[in-house]
């Protein structure tokens, strides 16, 4: 069936519109335009939507139905066979700050729920990636860990401590005199150093935990100007991690996020909220980086921009360098983002790749979407999924830009939340919404999702609220916490590792975290992985696959 086929009316054919979207599973080597499909069975099936999904409750009665579903499933499965050996030219590493299993989970539901189906079924983008692995994520001084000690791990290849970036565990946390000499630099200078682009697009501060591990070399995560560092660190040489942003790797072709007040002498007003102190600059070196920055990229084809509107009036064939500060801390949660003056992570992505893409070497880019995580701390799991699912929609695009043949993209968390859902709840609950029992307890309701602790837990004239008194569905309301903390911690289990493209196989069974950049490297033949590249003679044993054929190919499987 093409897609011109699926222009229809009657709702059978609304019916054969859905089935060959479910039949859509794509692989290494059966890359469908998927989430193309969904939108198009929407289109097609408009308000019949209902009956339509209706009828799909009746299918599900039938064991033909699965049993047919898991044969298309095991057809896939069997072509990966077929291993992808190419060597890749790009590669992507999204990484959820906070992203655990059941965020994963609760994040598909999610998907689905806004597209107006259950949700169980739906298929979050990179559920559509063809292999998965786990990675062990404690930090080599905590069971629990954080985001610093992670970083460290899967950006530079070593465990670390937490709280640290881009040091080695021989570091010790805010001891400056234990920098010298641990230094550990990451898959980006890797990158950089064999000749590609590199970016950096994350919806935290450009010099938060996540991103600092790519350039920086800290032994606190916290020290993001000279501003928040002591006085003995300053007089021992440590530098603030915005300040190693543009000194230790200077020529970073892409680099957005927020973080403007680090990068600006102390009490100069914020050039979006000048009327607000909070926001003024933060250093007390009194340099301006942005402005310096500026100046050394001016005849380099280098841009700031510090909104929406000036983003977007950028041609990246124009652009080589770019450095985009959008707020002067992190960016606003997805649900609150002001959308004329913000843009979304998937605008970031697109821009960012549209820039690096123009290097015939390729590129190495660094995705965070940053805020999972602080939805979470803040027990808010409306905010924290929401933004799990535009980091999806980021990978989509993504994946819209470039190839599998020649492009490796990895997805993965660097830690988990102790964020649950549960409850017995009947197929297609609001994932926001109330377990269909009460407790046997207190006789009273809950929601379907809780927290182990966090700012959450709440008594009402010394027993536990009742929710049903409250709005649990706003975008702001905490969820209940069996713990009460003024932040919710981290979870300790291990996180899903999401892959695609070439030497993807090689993520694979229960991993240490420090092993992704070392496949990643592996896959692009940078760092110390370039033996297998070679043969005898010097010239490449794997090629790189011509950008023709890629695109080719890519259109044969539209059409098909």
């Amino acid at each position: 069936m093409h897609l011109t086929d699926a222009f229809i009316q009657s709702d059978l054919q609304c019916i054969q519109a859905i089935n060959f979207y479910l039949s859509c599973v794509p692989g290494e080597s059966n890359p469908q335009p998927c989430e193309q499909l969904c939108w198009l069975c929407l289109i097609i099936c408009g308000q019949r939507c209902k009956h339509v999904f209706l009828w799909f409750v009746e299918q599900e009665k039938d064991p033909g139905f699965w049993k047919e579903w898991a044969q298309r499933t095991l057809k896939n499965a069997l072509n990966l066979q077929d291993l992808n050996k190419n060597v890749a030219k790009n590669i992507i590493l999204f990484l959820g700050d906070g992203m655990g299993v059941p965020t994963v989970t609760a994040a598909r539901i999610l998907k689905g729920q806004l597209n107006g189906q259950n949700g169980e079924e739906t298929q979050l983008e990179m559920d559509k990636f063809p292999y998965v692995a786990l990675s062990k994520t404690y930090n080599t001084n905590a069971q629990v860990p954080d985001s610093a000690g992670t970083a460290t791990a899967y950006l530079c290849g070593v465990k670390a401590n937490e709280g640290t970036v881009g040091v080695s565990a021989a570091a010790v946390k805010s001891q400056c005199n234990t920098t010298r000499g641990n230094e550990v630099t990451s898959i980006l200078k890797w990158a950089k150093d064999a000749g590609k682009s590199v970016g950096i697009v994350t919806t935290t501060r450009v010099n938060h935990a996540t991103p600092s591990a790519a350039y920086a070399h800290c032994v606190d995560r916290d020290w993001y100007s000279d501003g928040e560092m002591p006085d003995e660190a300053l007089q021992n040489g440590c530098k603030d991690i915005a300040r190693q942003l543009f000194e230790n790797i200077p020529d970073i072709d892409v680099i957005m996020g927020g973080g403007r007040r680090s990068m600006y002498p102390r009490n100069t007003p914020d050039v979006e909220y000048p009327g607000e102190k909070k926001h003024n600059g933060t250093r007390k070196d009194g340099r301006n980086l942005v402005g310096e920055w500026t100046d050394r990229m001016k005849d380099k084809r280098g841009y700031y921009v510090w909104n929406k509107k000036d983003l977007f009036s950028l041609n990246p064939n124009n652009v080589d360098y770019l450095l985009g500060l959008f707020e002067p801390a992190d960016l606003p949660y997805e649900l609150e983002r002001n959308k004329e003056t913000d843009p979304s992570l998937t605008e970031m992505v697109d821009v960012a790749i549209k820039i690096l893409q123009k290097n015939e070497r390729g590129f190495y880019l660094l995705v965070e979407g940053g805020r999972i995580d602080h939805g979470h701390h803040d027990g808010k799991a409306k905010q924290a999924l929401h933004e799990a699912v535009e980091m999806d929609r980021a990978i989509t695009r993504a994946g819209l830009l470039t190839s599998i043949y020649d492009t490796l993209t990895v997805v993965t968390a660097d830690h988990s939340h102790v964020f649950s859902f549960g409850g017995y709840t009947h197929r297609g609950n609001s994932i926001f919404g109330l377990a269909p029992i009460i407790s046997d307890i207190d006789q009273k309701p809950f929601t379907s999702i809780l927290y182990g602790n966090g700012p959450g837990f709440k008594l009402v004239n010394g027993a536990r609220e009742n929710v049903s008194t409250v709005d649990f569905k706003q975008n702001n309301y905490q969820a209940q916490a069996a713990v009460p903390l003024s932040m919710e911690t981290h979870g300790g289990e291990d996180v899903a590792i999401f892959s695609k493209g070439p030497m993807a196989h090689l993520l694979h069974g229960v991993q240490e975290q420090h092993y992704i950049p070392h496949v990643m490297a592996y896959a692009a033949c940078i760092g110390q992985n370039k033996d297998h590249c070679r043969t005898n003679s010097g010239s490449p044993f794997l090629s790189h696959i011509s950008p023709t054929l890629a695109l080719l190919l890519s259109v044969k499987w539209l059409l098909c």
